[in-house]
C-alpha cells in the first residue's frame, strides 16, 4: 500500500470512529427510567384525554392528509399546582417529535473540541439536503453568546438536547394563524426541561420556537441530539418519531433555569450536557405529582375497554 492510500484510509477511519463516537453518545442508554410519579402523570394526562385549561389551542403534530387531524394545545392543567405546561391533543394524543437541526452545527460552536467538530463533519444527518428550513441560530442565540463560555456562540443541535417549545407570531398574514409565548406565563428561555418518549426521561432546555414557515402552526420538535436519543440513529432532519405519544414537560420559574454556570454549555456530546443538568432535572420533576382529584377514564378508552370486554363475554 502506498504512503498517499494509508492516509486516505487513516483520515477514514476517523471519520468513521467520529460517526461511532457520536451515535455511541446520542443512543438511548443515556436514558433514565421514568420516575413514578411522572409515569403517573404520564398515564393520567393521557387518560383523561384532553386539556381543560388551553392555554391556546389550533396547533399541529404534523403536516400529513388527514381531514381531521388531532388539534394540539398549550396545557394548564396543572400549572397551578405543579408548575408545568406540557402539549395535548385529544383522545388520548400527545404530539410527535420532529427534528430541528438550527444552530451551530459542529465547528464555530466549540473549537476546543475537535471530536465535536470531526463528527458533525461526518454525521449529515442535520444536513441543509435533509433539513431545508434550517436556521443558522436557534431564537435564544444571544442569551447562549451572553454566557461568555470559550467558543460557545450557539446551542449546537449535535450537542444540546433542547426542545422547540412555543410559537412565533405569523409574519405572513395567514388568517387564523396560532402563535404561544411560554414566556406569558413563566417559562424561562434555556430552562430545563424533561421529556418523555417510551419508557425513558431525557432533560433538555427550551432552546427554540416554532416559526411560521409551515403552511401550519407545528409542534412537537427537539434537537437531532434529543431526537436520536428518543428515536436511535435513523433520526435525522425528515425523519423524526411520527407518533404522538411524547410528553414535553415546561416547568415555570428561575428555579428551572440553570444560567451560564450550572450546565456545561461546552460539552462536545449530549451525554456529557444531560448529566450536568441531571440534578436540576432531578429535583425540578421530584415536584410533580399526577393530578388532583380522581382520574377519569376518557370515552374513548373506555369505549375500547366495553369493546374487549363484550368480545370476550360473548365469545
Amino acid at each position: 500500500m502506498s504512503t498517499s492510500s494509508f492516509s486516505i484510509c487513516r483520515r477514514q477511519l476517523a471519520t468513521l470512529i467520529s460517526l461511532l463516537a457520536l451515535i455511541f453518545f446520542l443512543t438511548p442508554c443515556l436514558a433514565r427510567d421514568v420516575p413514578r410519579n411522572i409515569h403517573e402523570f404520564y398515564k393520567s394526562v393521557r387518560n383523561k384525554g384532553h386539556c381543560d385549561k388551553e392555554l391556546e389551542k389550533g396547533f399541529y403534530s404534523g403536516l400529513n392528509d388527514d381531514p381531521k387531524p388531532t388539534l394540539i394545545s398549550y396545557c394548564g392543567d396543572h400549572l397551578s399546582t405543579n408548575g408545568v405546561i406540557y402539549l395535548q391533543g385529544r383522545n388520548g394524543h400527545l404530539t410527535n417529535m420532529d427534528v430541528d437541526c438550527d444552530g451551530l452545527r459542529g465547528p464555530g460552536g466549540n473549537p476546543s473540541s475537535r471530536t465535536r467538530s470531526r463528527v458533525a463533519a461526518a454525521d449529515q444527518r442535520c444536513s441543509a439536503s435533509l433539513s431545508p428550513d434550517i436556521q443558522n441560530q436557534t431564537a435564544f442565540q444571544s442569551i447562549v453568546a451572553s454566557y461568555n463560555k470559550p467558543g460557545l456562540k450557539d446551542l449546537d443541535p449535535y450537542v444540546h438536547p433542547y426542545v422547540v417549545f412555543g410559537n412565533a407570531a405569523g409574519t405572513q398574514g395567514r388568517k387564523g394563524w396560532k402563535e404561544f409565548d411560554p414566556k406569558k406565563y413563566g417559562v424561562k428561555p434555556l430552562s430545563v426541561m424533561a421529556v418523555v418518549c417510551g419508557d425513558q426521561m431525557f432533560y433538555g432546555v427550551w432552546g427554540d420556537v416554532n416559526g411560521d414557515d409551515d403552511p401550519k402552526p407545528l409542534v412537537g420538535e427537539a434537537s437531532l441530539a434529543l431526537a436520536t436519543a428518543c428515536g436511535g440513529s435513523q433520526i435525522s432532519g425528515d425523519n423524526g418519531i411520527d407518533e404522538d405519544e411524547i410528553l414535553y414537560l415546561a416547568f415555570v420559574g428561575d428555579e428551572a433555569v440553570p444560567g451560564a454556570d450550572g450546565a456545561d454549555w461546552t460539552a462536545s456530546d449530549m451525554a456529557t450536557f444531560e448529566k450536568s443538568i441531571a440534578g436540576l432535572g432531578d429535583r425540578l420533576v421530584g415536584k410533580v405529582e399526577a393530578g388532583s382529584g380522581p382520574i377519569m377514564t376518557a370515552p374513548w378508552a373506555l369505549a375500547a375497554s366495553l369493546a374487549v370486554t363484550s368480545g370476550l363475554l360473548l365469545g
